[in-house]
């Protein structure tokens, strides 16, 4: 870990549960998964993005206030493309009726234009082709590979399910976002599983992926006690993974801070250089009073 630091909007106010990072212009766009407000991040500040509008009346959630099971729970953001312009992608975890929508967002004037989508039958087909209950489901990362993108499924070794992944055509979810195609007929394919293992006796999950320049994947992944995909639970370790297709070829933990397992739920590529990789990390600490962290990994591959 090179650097790690929290992460505020520019009037102070905190962001909270980051789940998901990806390149929008000369910056990073954050999504939180307890609000309808992304966190643009620039060198000259962070600015709020509005990418879902309020639910009843709210744009942030929380189990204190009674309004957890209305969030959006948006987990995935993914490098894109609309129309052969620049865009990021977001995807919410799907773990309940509410939480089946995607987001592109793109620049237009150098201002981000949003736009979004109901998706709940692409979410059906995709737990379908794992082969999961929809109560299972819960979609927490994502990488981009070419014109593909690899949707990861956390899974729960609590409840016998693993992580698992499968490939959907970046151009198929963009049509399905803008309203150009139906969301059940994006094209899903390639069901995987991982054995990631486990760390204190506790199932380690994906969080988050990123593409290798080679074709390999490095995944985040947390070891969280929970007994389902909704519940939180105490996260004992987190980890990055190294992956060729479904062979976990390593797996090292992320260090802690001052004591403190940091919950990675974004991974963004910065840089490679030669066996180094250099990655930005975004933590969501399941604390809505607590502000999100930044943190700088690098990977050395050996």
């Amino acid at each position: 870990m090179d650097s790690a630091r929290t992460l505020r909007f520019d009037d102070g106010s905190p962001v909270t549960a980051a789940s998901g990072v990806a390149p929008l212009g000369e910056g990073w766009l954050i999504v939180q998964d307890d609000s309808v407000i992304a966190a643009w991040r620039r060198d000259d500040g962070v600015r709020p993005v509005r990418v879902l509008p309020a639910v009843e009346g709210h744009d942030t959630f929380s189990e204190a206030a009674g309004t957890k099971h209305l969030k959006p729970d948006l987990e995935v953001a993914c490098p894109a493309e609309v129309d052969g312009e620049p865009a990021a992608l977001l995807l919410g975890s799907g773990s309940s009726p509410r939480r089946m929508r995607g987001v592109l967002v793109r620049l237009e004037g150098g201002e981000p234009v949003v736009r979004a989508a109901e998706l709940g039958p692409l979410y059906e087909v995709v737990a379908a082709r794992l082969g999961l209950p929809m109560d299972h489901l819960n979609l927490e990362g994502a990488s981009r590979h070419g014109d593909v993108v690899r949707w990861f499924n956390r899974g729960n070794l609590n409840a016998g399910v693993r992580s698992g992944s499968v490939d959907v055509p970046l151009e198929d979810l963009v049509a399905a976002v803008l309203g150009r195609a139906e969301a059940a007929e994006a094209r899903v394919e390639q069901p995987r599983e991982y054995e990631l293992g486990e760390a204190d006796g506790v199932g380690l999950a994906v969080t988050d992926a990123i593409a290798l320049p080679d074709g390999r994947t490095l995944l985040s992944a947390a070891a969280e006690d929970t007994p389902n995909a909704v519940d939180d639970g105490p996260v004992v370790a987190t980890a990055i993974a190294l992956l060729d297709g479904e062979t976990v070829l390593a797996v090292a933990p992320i260090p802690e801070v001052d004591g403190h397992v940091h919950k990675v739920e974004g991974l963004a590529l910065r840089r490679v250089e030669r066996d180094e990789v250099h990655l930005l990390a975004v933590v969501d600490d399941d604390d809505p009073a607590t502000p999100a962290a930044e943190l700088e990994l690098r990977v050395e591959l050996g």
